[in-house]
C-alpha cells in the first residue's frame, strides 16, 4: 500500500508511502480518500497527522500517468481527485500536515487540507501546474485562496513558483517552521495535546469554522449557535465547567 494509517494514543498518522516523491498516482490517491474516511470513522483516533516521511512530503500528482489521460478520462477522474482530498479536509477531528522537503502540486493541496501545517526548515511549496499547462485540480484554487487570501494565491498560482518555508510562514501558507529532523515530532506533539481535548466540541468548532468560511455569516452563525447549544447536553461540557468552577482554568479531564 502507497499510504497507511497508523494509531497510537488517539492519534492517527496518515503516512505517504511512494518513494521516492510520494507521487499522488490514482491508487494513492483512493487509499487516501479510504483512510480519511477510516480516520473519521474510529473512535480511537482523536486528532490526525498527515506525513509524508522525512525527505519528501508529496511533489505532485504522477505526471506520467497523467500525462496518458485525454480530457473525457479527466472529466470522470477529477471528481475522484477532489473527493480524495476533501476526504481528508472533512475529518471532524483536529489534523496538522507534517511538510519536510517538498510539497508540490497535489502534494501542496493536501497540506492545505489541514488544519494546521508544519513545515521543516527546508521545505518548499508550490504549485507549479501551470507550469504544466494546466491549473491546480484537488481543491488548490479554492483551499489556498481561503487560506491565503486571492492576491497572493494567484501569484503563486499564476507563476508556478516554489517558495521556501521562510516566505510560506510569511504568506500563512504554514503556522510553524521547525528543523527537519523536528518536524514529525511536533506534528505528535500538537495532535496529542488535542486529542485529549474535548472530542465533540473540537468538532464543533472545525465544522463551524470550516462552514462559515464556505458560506454567508448568517449561515455560519445559526451553525455555531446550534453547535454552541447541542454541547450542553455533552459530558465534556459538564466535565469542564466543573472542573473549572472546583480547580480553575485548564485542567480539565476530558473523557
Amino acid at each position: 500500500m502507497t499510504v497507511h494509517l497508523e494509531v497510537a494514543e488517539g492519534v492517527g498518522t496518515i503516512r505517504l508511502d511512494r518513494p521516492p516523491m510520494n507521487a499522488l498516482d490514482v491508487a494513492t490517491q483512493d487509499r487516501l480518500k479510504e483512510l480519511a474516511e477510516e480516520a473519521t470513522r474510529r473512535e480511537d483516533v482523536r486528532a490526525v497527522v498527515v506525513y509524508g516521511g522525512e525527505k519528501v512530503f508529496a511533489a505532485g500528482a504522477d505526471i506520467k500517468e497523467m500525462q496518458d489521460m485525454d480530457h473525457t478520462a479527466m472529466v470522470l477522474r477529477a471528481r475522484a481527485l477532489q473527493d480524495s482530498f476533501t476526504a481528508v479536509a472533512r475529518i471532524p477531528k483536529p489534523v496538522v500536515a507534517a511538510v519536510t522537503g517538498y510539497a508540490l502540486g497535489g502534494g501542496c493541496e493536501l497540506a492545505l487540507c489541514a488544519d494546521f501545517r508544519i513545515a521543516a526548515e527546508n521545505a518548499k511549496l508550490g504549485q507549479p501546474e501551470i507550469l504544466l499547462g494546466v491549473i491546480p485540480g484537488a481543491g488548490g484554487t479554492q483551499r489556498l485562496a481561503r487560506l491565503i487570501g486571492p492576491s497572493k494565491a494567484k501569484d503563486l498560482i499564476f507563476t508556478g513558483r516554489m517558495v521556501k518555508a521562510d516566505e510560506a510562514l510569511t504568506l500563512g501558507l504554514v503556522d510553524r517552521v521547525v528543523p527537519a529532523a523536528e518536524v514529525y515530532t511536533e506534528a505528535l506533539a500538537w495532535a496529542a495535546k488535542l486529542a485529549q481535548g474535548p472530542a465533540i466540541a473540537l468538532r464543533a468548532a472545525k465544522e463551524s469554522i470550516d462552514t462559515g468560511l464556505e458560506t454567508d455569516i448568517d449561515t455560519g452563525l445559526a451553525v455555531e449557535r446550534n453547535w454552541f447549544a447541542g454541547l450542553f447536553a455533552t459530558a465534556d461540557r459538564e466535565i469542564g465547567m466543573r472542573s473549572f468552577v472546583e480547580d480553575g482554568p485548564g485542567k480539565a479531564k476530558f473523557l
